[in-house]
């Protein structure tokens, strides 16, 4: 039986965004409290089918399926990322090699801003330009904790920094299913995000060098900062105004971490640079001498691990994993990429206006919504990791017994968050699929003229719900463009800065907290995590509605033609 989504079930526009919050509202404010992820995920999923089946009439088996679908993608491709990227980290460990790598970093520079936006920054947004979806703080936040970053520091600064690069993610991706979304041309919409996150990839390093050591700390390094945000934020702009989104950061990234190496070679910061709970002479130990041909050893899994990431997100490899072209398969499509139709769910939920457009004389979209789940399990990001695990384990000369057995452990350690990952994208979906997102995205577009402002809050908002860019393009990349259009405004810039915007919520979504609370081995921890970013995100949202309300009726040049 078909269902149409409502979007004011109790006749009162803000009662009714108020229901639809309820379950997001709880859940955050569990994890505040000092829940566990695992309790507050589950409160929150239950909240979610309840104000879903009593509040919204979705019919039930269809947010159960709704649930069940995002529980199951919550494993794959989510889960699978981050257990794979920290299996690959403990193999490092075991063997040694992560003191080799450890030193080598610390070679570069014994401080630790100058760390931070090596790791975190720079590399952090290659990962991101490769593969997306979790993996840069995965990864960033298990080779700081690795530096000796304590853990809190170590997730938070992973996920500062896994912003200004979101909307250029997993080549491209989110811009990429903004622009098919909207109708409007990718390049057009790379252009105006080319013109707008390069200044906070200005921002972005300083922000994180004064999160940890204040802003006289940024005035103290100010000229590597530089470098750093400066080389990443020009390859930004120039790649996403002249070549499109699809390399944007893996050019930037790259960029951004030979620039910053290559500086610290012939500059320092005068005064080096710890936390305050750290021993003082630690700066003061020389690292052990290592000869060029041990440190290019240790960094070989690591390259390996880019090698892969990079590979597994390269859309013309992927298509071949998962049975190559429709003019051209295979035959590999069947076994790597089954495709499964949820029941009860897939093909039976309608959207309909002023979120999607309605046929004349229809109570509803032309379409339903899909729900297919495609269990691409050789494509999958986290595969591309475990095959540099096994190579890795190769080089590194790990017995496969050991091997197996680190597995089982990294496995065993993870459950839990497994686990709570699947809750969340279970409460993503269940939202998703009852139409709260949309209730709560139309609480967005009654602000009138200061909807520019608004715009990008919206992005944050469905980032923080969906835990992904391109998740929230997919969601909101329709109503942004109706509304622009109902207003007069530009479409390109309010549709552009729903992905602009929401990259500053990827800090705060539960996904991404939980991943790096996994990475830092800091189960339990994920409400002390949210409390140390909440406001940096909301604040650097807002930053960015200013600049599209400054972009909306006084720097109109700034918007690429359409």
């Amino acid at each position: 039986m078909d269902w149409v989504q409502t979007y004011d079930p109790l006749g009162s526009a803000w009662l009714s965004t108020l229901l639809a919050a309820a379950p997001i509202v709880i859940l955050l404010g569990l994890l505040v409290a000092g829940l566990s992820a695992a309790r507050a995920a589950f409160a929150g999923l239950a909240a979610a089918l309840a104000v879903a089946i009593l509040g919204f009439g979705m019919p039930t088996s269809a947010a159960l399926a709704a649930a069940g679908y995002g529980a199951a993608f919550g494993l794959l491709p989510i889960g699978w990322i981050v257990l794979t990227a920290v299996f690959l980290y403990h193999l490092t460990v075991r063997a040694g090699e992560f003191e080799v790598v450890k030193h080598s970093v610390a070679a570069l520079s014994p401080d630790r801003r100058m760390q931070a936006l090596l790791i975190a920054f720079s590399f952090g947004s290659f990962v991101e330009g490769a593969a997306g979806f979790g993996t840069p703080v995965a990864i960033s936040a298990a080779l700081l904790i690795g530096l000796g970053f304590s853990p809190l520091y170590a997730a938070g600064l992973a996920l500062l920094a896994n912003t200004s690069p979101v909307a250029f993610g997993a080549l491209g991706t989110p811009i990429l299913t903004l622009a098919e979304i909207s109708g409007i041309d990718s390049l057009v919409l790379s252009k105006m995000a080319g013109r707008q996150l390069p200044l906070f990839s200005l921002i972005v390093p300083a922000w994180l060098v004064a999160v940890m050591s204040g802003w006289r700390g940024v005035v103290g390094c100010w000229p590597a900062i530089l470098v750093c945000g400066g080389s990443f934020a020009g390859i930004q702009f120039l790649t996403a105004n002249f070549h499109g989104p699809t390399l944007v950061d893996v050019a930037g990234g790259l960029g951004s971490l030979v620039a910053l190496a290559l500086f610290l070679r012939f500059w320092q910061p005068k005064e080096i640079w710890s936390f305050p709970d750290e021993p003082a002479e630690r700066h003061l130990t020389q690292p052990p001498e290592l000869s060029r041909q041990r440190v290019i050893r240790a960094w070989i899994p690591w390259a390996i691990l880019s090698l892969a990431v990079f590979l597994w997100g390269w859309p013309a490899f992927k298509v071949a994993l998962e049975g190559g072209p429709k003019q051209q398969p295979n035959g590999l499509g069947p076994y790597t990429k089954p495709v499964f139709a949820v029941p009860q769910l897939d093909g039976r939920v309608y959207r309909t206006s002023p979120v999607a457009e309605v046929p004349a004389g229809a109570d509803r979209a032309a379409k339903p919504e899909e729900a297919v789940f495609k269990f691409n399990w050789l494509s999958a990001t986290g595969t591309g990791i475990l095959l540099a695990a096994i190579l890795s384990a190769a080089w590194m000369r790990i017995p496969p017994g050991v091997f197996v057995q680190e597995f089982a452990v990294t496995l065993s350690k993870m459950r839990v968050a497994l686990w709570t990952i699947a809750c969340m994208l279970a409460i993503a979906f269940v939202t998703k699929y009852s139409g709260c997102d949309a209730t709560l995205g139309l609480a967005f577009t009654r602000t009138g003229w200061l909807y520019p402002f608004f715009a990008p809050m919206l992005g944050w908002l469905g980032v923080a719900l969906t835990g992904s860019d391109t998740s929230s393009n997919a969601l909101f990349g329709s109503l942004q463009k109706i509304t622009a259009e109902q207003l007069g405004l530009n479409p390109v810039l309010i549709v552009a800065s729903n992905s602009t915007g929401g990259v500053m919520g990827k800090m705060i979504d539960a996904q991404s907290i939980v991943v790096a609370a996994v990475a830092t081995e800091q189960s339990g921890g994920e409400g002390k995590i949210l409390r140390f970013v909440f406001w940096h995100s909301l604040v650097l949202a807002a930053l960015v509605g200013l600049l599209t309300l400054a972009q909306a009726y006084w720097l109109t040049w700034m918007i690429p033609a359409g």
